[in-house]
């Protein structure tokens, strides 16, 4: 099954209007040809406040926009947070849930992020599911079952066409902003080990299901990434400010696309 890669940039807590501008100018420029190929879905996870910016500039020109967080309630009084139906006025395509920094400066649980994954799905709008473990369980051998675990509690209730709007970001907690990586062949074993665990639920969803690799994931690291056969494409933090480098990682995607095409997956 070809399963059409994806490269969706996380700007973190970085921009403003000027800068915004002169970068996304760049990457659209840039990266034209990847974006109008019809061969990677690609997009940026922008701070909410830059959301109407960015929904203006890049509409119609093949580069979606998304969230970083969202609430898992519809309104009420939840200051300070954003409902679905918020994104939604922005035509927002997707918005992650549960990364780490996330998880870890404001305690997240996994039924948080359910929550939140079923309130995006209910929406129609994709959820960016992101799992990873940190260095102590890595070491300890239970890097897998932490990872599978967050998986399963992530996607609990849902049924396999829900599971069609939900995409997997498995980024390793050491390797976020650090400049460590894991390897291809241990990013592979992870993202196999989380496909499996998809399949406990429903086996033909996670054969269409895509799984993204992060963590200082970088132009020069792309490929041997994307050559994986259940790497399905990245979420891309640092290189993602940078039109140059969110590019070249554009262009190892679609390079997978056509690698899968001419083999007919």
């Amino acid at each position: 099954m070809h399963r059409r890669p994806m490269v969706l940039g996380n700007w973190k807590m970085n921009g403003d209007m000027v800068r915004n501008e002169a970068l996304l100018a760049a990457v659209l420029e840039q990266a034209a040809p990847v974006l109008s190929s019809g061969q990677v879905d690609a997009g940026v996870a922008v701070p909410s406040p830059y959301l109407f910016q960015v929904a203006v500039r890049c509409k119609g020109r093949g580069l979606e926009w998304g969230a970083q967080d969202v609430s898992g309630e519809a309104s009420g009084a939840f200051t300070g947070e954003t409902s679905v139906g918020m994104l939604k006025d922005f035509d927002t395509h997707f918005s992650l849930v549960g990364h780490s920094e996330r998880r870890a400066r404001h305690g997240e649980t996994d039924q948080v992020v359910n929550n939140k994954a079923k309130a995006l799905v209910i929406a129609d709008l994709t959820a960016v599911v992101c799992v990873g473990e940190d260095l102590q369980e890595r070491e300890a051998g239970l890097a897998q079952s932490k990872v599978c675990g967050q998986v399963q509690a992530a996607i609990s209730g849902c049924s396999g066409n829900d599971l069609r709007r939900i995409v997997i970001a498995y980024e390793p907690i050491w390797a976020i902003g650090t400049g460590r990586q894991a390897s291809p062949a241990d990013a592979q074993a992870m993202h196999a080990a989380i496909r499996l665990a998809v399949s406990e639920v429903d086996p033909a969803a996670a054969a269409e299901i895509r799984i993204l690799y992060g963590g200082s994931l970088s132009a020069a690291t792309a490929g041997a990434m994307f050559s994986q056969p259940d790497i399905d494409g990245g979420l891309v933090g640092g290189a993602s400010l940078d039109a140059a480098g969110f590019t070249s990682i554009l262009v190892e995607a679609r390079s997978r696309a056509q690698r899968l095409s001419q083999l007919n997956i």
